[in-house]
């Protein structure tokens, strides 16, 4: 007896390569983008440090050069450098020059 229906188990389906438009970017993307350039990072308390995006890792931890800290949108203190543990940031963004 055989079978009328064609047996597709042999192969697995071929995927086609995606383009990803290039308006579409990861976070990853972005962050690589932004490092050594201005940008402002929210923490959860909802402070700002704006400065230079020196490093930071797979935890989020951010190192910052000329760092400036906000509360409230009021400058309170300077910073040369900066380091910010990840579980506290909310976001980052980039700023303007």
């Amino acid at each position: 007896m055989s079978s009328a229906l064609p047996d597709n188990t042999s192969k697995a389906p071929e995927k086609e390569a995606e383009a990803v438009p290039e308006n579409k970017r990861s976070p990853s993307d972005f962050l690589k983008a932004v490092l050594g350039r201005p940008v402002n990072v929210r923490l959860n308390s909802g402070t700002d440090y704006r400065g230079v995006l020196a490093c930071l890792d797979g935890y989020m931890n951010i190192a910052m050069e000329q760092t400036e800290e906000y509360v409230d949108g009021q400058l309170k203190s300077k910073y040369g450098d900066c380091f910010i543990r990840g579980n506290n940031v909310m976001y980052i963004s980039s700023q303007r020059r």
